[in-house]
């Protein structure tokens, strides 16, 4: 694979972090199937995190974060 068929500024989940992050400081999330299948959470200082989705607490910040979306759009 050449690096220059993707943008090189755009962050990738490479190693997941296993340590539970506070729901609240959440602003946003991306899922990810490559390299890893992981799901990027992004605070609100802008600070990445890379967590596995298969985790209980991850799905439900997602479901928080699709919910403030909803909100917003109204």
């Amino acid at each position: 694979g050449s690096a220059g068929s993707q943008p090189m500024r755009r962050f990738t989940c490479v190693k997941l972090s296993t340590q539970k992050v506070d729901i609240r400081s959440l602003v946003n999330y991306e899922r990810q199937r490559v390299p890893v299948n992981a799901v990027m959470f992004i605070t609100a200082k802008g600070i990445k995190i890379c967590v596995s989705p298969d985790q209980k607490w991850v799905q439900a910040a997602m479901k928080k974060i699709d919910q403030k979306r909803s909100r917003k759009g109204k």
